[in-house]
């Protein structure tokens, strides 16, 4: 069973730093997009930042600068390194794979608060 499991979410204070990791198993996706979406309360969810397997990055305009993506082929991972965090960017973020058949799989997400 393919499942992604992320971590490393939690309560910090505007302009702190947070890093959340996501961890694949049951299939390796070292060949395939991987990435992360939020989704804040009463708001869609939204690409945050994406990465291909040769590590080719693609950021939301309002994270650039802020937040960077990387991953671990050898691992199986994926993660999210944000900085200078603002209280807009409280959201439940989501790990997401990309398969072979361009269908998505995704983690239970992970809650990010940033207090003012």
């Amino acid at each position: 069973q393919v499942q992604l499991v992320e971590s490393g979410g939690g309560l910090v204070q505007a302009g702190g730093s947070l890093r959340l990791s996501c961890a694949a198993s049951g299939s390796t996706f070292k060949d395939n997009v991987m990435g992360w979406y939020r989704q804040a309360p009463g708001k869609q969810r939204e690409l945050v930042a994406s990465i291909s397997s040769g590590g080719s990055t693609n950021y939301a305009d309002s994270v650039k600068g802020r937040f960077t993506i990387s991953r671990d082929n050898g691992k199986n991972t994926v993660a999210l390194q944000m900085n200078t965090l603002k209280p807009e960017d409280t959201a439940v973020y989501y790990c997401y794979a990309l398969t072979s058949t361009s269908s998505a799989v995704w983690g239970q997400g992970t809650q990010v608060t940033v207090s003012s």
